[in-house]
This record gives structure tokens, C-alpha cells and sequence, in this order.
């Protein structure tokens, strides 16, 4: 996206009178309109005139009624129709959100952990439904996650104006926020890429910076990739942060996809055992899974993970009834650029019970026990039963059941952590005592004249400047690939 783009001429809506402009993007326009009937503002996104041909207009149907189906969820924004202008233009009309978005607010507000974890688990839970439903979002950013009118974030642009035409690069992504597999030749693109661009998303909230932005120093686009391809996370230096989100995050933005969380549920869950181990509230994780009834829902982790059911729309439609909600698009820091177009995600599988076991909070079926007559050496004695209101319910089979979140089983931590000075560095060392595929280590380092490092490796030791005070210590923790970890051990050097 140019900045310095003029927007393109508001459409002139049947139902609908023009109010003003809300922001430009590479793509399309977003603008305010007063709804006549019935009398509500929308913000609709019209597709730029150059960028309109016959395939994008059916892709644009196509996607425009997946969405419809994804809308539904309460932290995806919300369409309410979709057409084509009479200028032939595609336009979507969805719910306007007057609040800044999150691009606009981490330039200028400071963010708490406990709104940053619950916004978190509520985005993980619509990235898993769009992944569910075989859909990849490919450009989480803050600019992208909106503000409901009732404090609600709602995941927005899930690439609907980028998605059809026959032409190469169709689809974009934004630098800060994106796996290094976005940058091979062809990108790539898996569940594990949106876990990695949510994480990174969470990250700039806290720090009020992208995560591989280097502050003072050289942030060109080609620096920023050079540092996603290696990881090379900037510390996030806030002191009210606990180790264990640092952890979770730094697991989340690995640069092999096969460490991070492997699905933005686990990625949740992970987040809400930050929330239960700080004695916060534990935010539910809301799953949208078309394997449920409509009306079927089904609870986990005592009501931590709610998964309902999902009303089927056929994708050919036409411009059917639709749900979302735009609030404005970010300058420079945010634009988007060109790439090749991934292939959609896989659904992930539906957590199943057992046919026998009732669904938590269903409708509870009332059975009346008849009355037995047992015969005994020739005597008669009739037994009446109690009703089964009377009876405890049926428990469900432990093992079909999550742990939940509040009692995360921590692996061991390393051992033998030890330090040895050469010259003005120092090699700490350390010894993985239960090994399995997808470890990490994450370590925090602490100088007396310097900020503190917190980073990740995956090898066993790592080299850091001495500390001039003569005695250096570092903490060093393993991670799991499902973002567990383990408590911390210190190593210290002298030297």
C-alpha cells in the first residue's frame, strides 16, 4: 500500500448515503455510510476500481459467504452484506467500529498483561474456527483485530479483497507479523503461520513495538526479515510481564513451525494458564466446529473452552445475508505487501466424546426408575426407586476430559547450569533432562549495566557478554512445543 494513494470515489449505495472515508488500503477503500432501513452506520469495503475483473468478482462471492459462516463468532467481525456496486465494483457492508483498532492504540496507549491475555485467548479462538473451516488468515496484525462498541476484539480482513484473480501475488502479508516461511520462494503457509503472527500481534501490544524491531537501531524491511528468519527477538523489557508469557510467546514466534504451538487452540490454552497461574480470571476460548449441531455446545476445562456448533451456508449463494466489521486500515508502519497466495488450511478435528457420555450443560433428561418385585424364598418384597433427579448426574469419563488449565503438569528443569568466562564473554551450559522432539530453552540475562535479555535457543548453551560487576548469572528454563515449561534454574560465573 501507498499512503500517498488517493482514495477511489465512494460508490453511490441504494440504501445507503455516504459519509465520509475511513481508511485506504492496497486493495480496497473502507467507508462510513448511513443505513436507511434499517437506520445504523456501516463501514463498507469497496474493492479498487483497477483490481476488478469476472474471477475476482466469484472468488469475492465465494469468500464473502465463507465469512458469513465465520462471522458468527463473537471475536470475528461481523458482515452484513455483500453486493456489487452499480459502478461494478464488490463491496462488503459490516458493523462499524468507532474505536481505534489495535494499530492505532499501541502507538499511544500501554497495554496491560491481563487485557493482552484475555484478548488473546478470545483472537485464538476465531483464528481456530477460520482454521476449522479450512480458512488461513495470513496477515494477523493489530490493525487488523478491531474494537467492538462493547469492548469486544474482532479479527478482521481475512484477505477477502486479495483473494481472486488469476494473477500471481494475490495475497499479502505485513513484514513485522510474519513467519519466516512467508518470506521462502514459494511462501508457505500453515496453521502454525497464523499462531506466529497472533504471538508476534500479542508481543507489539506489550512492547509497544513489533517484536523484531530494534529500538535505536537499522529496522529496514530487509533487517526485520534477516531477524524473523533467525529469531532474533528484541527483549521486551517490562518488568510486570511474567517469565511464563515471555515463554509462551517466544515458543509461539519459534522459527521453525514445527516448535511453535501447533494450533491456535494449544496456543490459547497456553495463554490461559498464564491467566490461571497470575490468579486472573481464566478468559474462555470460544471454537466455532460445523461437526456440532447449530444448537449443540460443547464445554471443556470446566467451561474454559466452549466449542458450538456452526450453521452451514452454501458458498455460491450469491450476495446472501452477511456479518463483519471495519474499523479503519494503519499508515506505512502496517502496509502490506505482494505474495504468492497460499493454499487453505486443513480443519483441524473436532475434540469427539464418546456417543454414551451426555455433552456438559445439555439438557438434562429426566428418567423415572419403575418399581422392581423381587421374589426371595416365596416372599415378595417390592421395591419403589427414587427419581433420578434425586440421583447424582452421570460423570463423564475422566479420560475424555482436558486438565484444566489452573494444574499445567511443568517438565523438569535443566540441570547442571554453569558458566565459564573468556575475555569479555561468557558460555553458559546446561543439560535437558528429559529430551523430546520440539524443545527449547528459554534464558534471561540480566547485566548490571544493561537491560535485560530474554531470549530462546534450542541448542544447550549460549554465549553472552560478561557481566563488568565480575559475576554473571543467567536463568535458564525448558519449553515444550506446546508452550508448557518448566520452572527456572540459575547458573552463575565469576570472572
Amino acid at each position: 500500500m501507498s499512503p500517498k494513494r488517493a482514495p477511489s470515489a465512494p460508490p453511490a449505495l441504494p440504501g445507503y448515503d455516504y459519509v465520509s472515508l475511513l481508511g485506504s488500503g492496497g486493495f480496497a477503500d473502507v467507508f462510513l455510510y448511513q443505513q436507511l432501513l434499517p437506520s445504523r452506520k456501516v463501514a463498507v469495503k469497496v474493492l479498487l476500481p483497477d483490481t476488478v475483473n469476472r474471477q475476482l468478482i466469484e472468488n469475492f462471492r465465494h469468500e464473502a459467504n465463507v465469512m458469513a459462516q465465520l462471522s458468527t463468532h463473537p471475536s470475528i467481525v461481523t458482515i452484513y452484506g455483500a453486493a456489487v456496486a452499480p459502478d461494478g465494483r464488490p463491496f462488503l457492508a459490516m458493523e462499524y467500529c468507532p474505536k481505534p483498532n489495535l494499530g492505532v492504540r499501541y502507538r499511544r496507549d500501554r497495554f496491560s498483561v491481563p487485557e493482552v491475555l484475555a484478548l488473546g485467548v478470545q483472537i485464538a479462538g476465531a483464528v481456530e474456527t477460520a482454521h476449522r473451516a479450512g480458512i488461513l488468515h495470513r496477515d494477523i496484525k493489530p490493525a487488523n483485530i478491531l474494537v467492538t462498541a462493547y469492548n469486544r476484539p474482532a479479527l478482521t480482513d481475512f484477505g477477502i479483497a486479495t483473494s481472486g484473480g488469476a494473477e500471481d501475488d494475490a495475497s499479502g502479508m505485513s513484514i513485522p507479523w510474519s513467519p519466516p516461511e512467508a518470506f521462502l520462494e514459494p511462501p508457505g503457509s500453515t496453521p502454525a503461520s497464523d499462531v506466529f503472527s497472533l504471538a508476534a500481534t500479542l508481543f507489539t501490544l506489550l512492547a509497544g513495538r513489533t517484536p523484531f524491531e530494534l529500538p535505536g537501531g537499522s529496522n529496514t524491511s530487509v533487517d526485520l526479515i534477516d531477524r524473523i528468519q533467525r529469531g532474533e527477538i528484541a527483549p521486551l523489557a517490562r518488568h510486570d510481564v511474567p517469565q511464563r508469557l515471555e515463554a509462551v510467546l517466544a515458543s509461539a514466534m519459534d522459527p521453525e513451525p514445527s516448535r511453535r504451538h501447533q494450533s491456535a487452540m494449544a496456543f490459547g490454552r497456553a495463554l490461559q494458564q498464564v491467566e490461571a497461574e497470575m490468579a486472573l480470571p481464566v478468559t474462555p476460548l470460544d471454537v466455532l466446529d460445523d461437526s456440532l449441531e447449530p444448537e449443540e455446545v460443547d464445554e471443556e476445562d470446566g467451561g474454559a473452552t466452549r466449542i458450538r456448533g456452526v450453521v452451514s451456508i452454501d458458498p455460491h449463494a450469491g450476495e446472501a445475508p452477511l456479518q463483519q466489521a471495519v474499523g479503519g486500515m494503519a499508515a506505512a508502519p502496517d502496509a502490506t505487501i505482494r505474495r504468492a497466495p497460499a493454499a487453505p488450511a486443513q480443519p483441524a478435528p473436532a475434540p469427539q466424546a464418546a456417543p454414551e457420555q451426555p455433552r456438559s450443560k445439555r439438557k438434562t433428561v429426566f428418567a423415572i426408575v419403575g418399581a422392581a418385585v423381587v421374589a426371595l424364598l416365596g416372599f415378595g418384597i417390592v421395591w419403589l426407586a427414587l427419581t433420578a433427579g434425586d440421583e447424582p448426574a452421570p460423570q463423564a469419563n475422566p479420560s475424555q476430559s482436558v486438565a484444566p488449565p489452573a494444574a499445567p503438569q511443568r517438565p523438569a528443569a535443566p540441570i547442571n547450569v554453569s558458566g565459564v568466562v573468556d575475555g569479555d564473554s561468557v558460555t553458559f551450559t546446561w543439560v535437558n533432562p528429559q529430551p523430546q522432539g520440539g524443545d527449547a530453552f528459554q534464558y534471561r540475562y540480566e547485566r548490571s549495566d544493561a537491560d535485560p535479555v530474554t531470549a530462546q535457543t534450542a541448542t544447550e548453551s549460549v554465549t553472552l557478554e560478561r557481566d563488568p560487576d565480575g559475576e554473571s548469572c543467567i536463568l535458564v528454563r525448558l519449553v515444550r512445543d506446546d508452550g508448557r515449561s518448566s520452572n527456572d534454574m540459575e547458573g552463575c560465573a565469576r570472572g
